[in-house]
């Protein structure tokens, strides 16, 4: 009776944690908020899904749960009724994932705290965003030459764009290339090169290690691939 007793228990535990080990756990506070509704979404498709949701009514605390197979990207939505797309997105894997930010500046005070592909993917975005501004300035400058009609320019512009274009295309790839161990390495090839030339794709595929060839993004990256190859 006491063996079965022990059985049962060691069963119990080892339930308990597998139950467990396939968890992602957001929490976290946002400073000033007194009532809204704070969900956990992933994209399914092309649509947004809702995994867990949580009213806030005076307390600014929020913790959020789901199940996990792989790292994947998810967000954080705030809803306070209002028109702004409140929205933070991050990497996340198994465990705790610890989100930190403010009610004015939702998207810009977040603090995120969790995985090691949370931590590549902030690196990939801090040079990302210079291409992204310097682009913003090319829209402009682009705009401003039509607006004169000066052609000379808008061809100048047209040149310095599609230079930009190239330069973030092999940022990306050598970033990827460099990060190989890391479900951010095919994210950023479906995300950021899906329309490049398939060579940029192949290239990053090839390097991927066995395990990220077996994530959600690294099956999602082949199956992207084998199906331009059919078209060509």
């Amino acid at each position: 009776m006491q063996r079965l007793f022990i059985l049962l228990s060691l069963c119990f535990v080892f339930s308990c944690g597998n139950e467990t080990s396939n968890k992602l756990t957001v929490k976290g506070n946002i400073k000033g908020l007194k009532k809204g509704t704070v969900y956990l979404k992933k994209a399914n498709d092309t649509s947004l899904v809702t995994l867990d949701s949580m009213t806030v009514n005076g307390n600014s605390n929020f913790k959020l749960q789901t199940t996990i197979d792989s790292p994947e990207i998810f967000y954080l939505y705030l809803d306070k009724n209002d028109n702004d797309e409140n929205r933070i997105i991050f990497f996340g894997d198994k465990g705790i994932t610890e989100i930190n930010t403010s009610l004015k500046r939702f998207n810009y005070d977040a603090k995120i705290k969790g995985s090691s592909q949370q931590e590549t993917f902030e690196e990939y975005l801090s040079v990302a965003s210079k291409f992204n501004n310097r682009n913003l300035e090319l829209i402009k400058e682009s705009f401003d030459a039509i607006k004169d009609n000066d052609t000379a320019l808008i061809n100048e512009t047209e040149k310095t764009y599609k230079k930009l274009e190239k330069r973030k295309y092999l940022y990306t790839a050598n970033f990827a290339i460099n990060n190989r161990d890391s479900e951010v390495a095919p994210y950023l090839a479906l995300t950021e090169l899906y329309n490049a030339n398939i060579k940029f794709l192949n290239i990053v595929n090839d390097t991927l290690t066995p395990m990220i060839k077996a994530s959600t993004y690294g099956k999602e990256l082949q199956r992207f691939i084998d199906k331009i190859e059919m078209k060509e």
